[in-house]
Parts: structure tokens; sequence; C-alpha cells
């Protein structure tokens, strides 16, 4: 299991702690992954993704899922994302027509 984002892409990072005495230790940041249940407007159903709490501040200010991966870019969103993209775009463009 990766620990990756499944929308915006972020992963761990590297570092150091930092002592007292500023002695420098290798260290992982990782970020704060969570499953989160996500509707889809124009599919109607729901999505369960492991996405980063900042992306799912970005989701509400985005205005959901579906703006958010309309969006997005296809190279920080896993492979289950573009799929969900990919339908969802094809959703839209049949309720345009």
């Amino acid at each position: 299991m990766s620990r990756r984002c499944e929308l915006t892409g972020v992963g761990p990072m590297v570092g150091h702690s930092v002592s007292h005495s500023n002695i420098k230790t290798k260290r992982r940041f990782l970020p704060s992954l969570h499953q989160h249940d996500l509707a889809s407007d124009a599919l109607g159903q729901s999505f369960r993704l492991k996405i980063s709490n900042a992306a799912l501040r970005t989701l509400d200010f985005r205005g959901g899922l579906d703006a958010f991966l309309v969006k997005a870019d296809d190279e920080a969103l896993s492979l289950r994302a573009r799929r969900l993209k990919k339908q969802i775009k094809a959703k839209l463009a049949e309720k345009a027509a």
C-alpha cells in the first residue's frame, strides 16, 4: 500500500530531525492520508479514495469531486482517479450534447 494521495499525488518527503545539540538525523515526513467517500454529481455515485487532508480542503474549495477532477493534471492523479476523470468527462459531454 503506497502512501500517496490519489488526487494530488503528494507522498512522503525526507528531511532531518534536529536535536537541541543540533545533531541531524534523517527522518520521513508522511502525508496525512485518510479514506474518504466522495460523491460524484455527474455519475450519481460515491467513490472511496485515499486522499490527504489538504486535498479534501481543495475539493471543498473547488466545488466537489467533479470540478476538481476536470481541472486536475493527469500526472498527479492515480490510475483510479484518471479512469474516474475519463468517466466524468464523458458523462458531462453526453449531458451537454
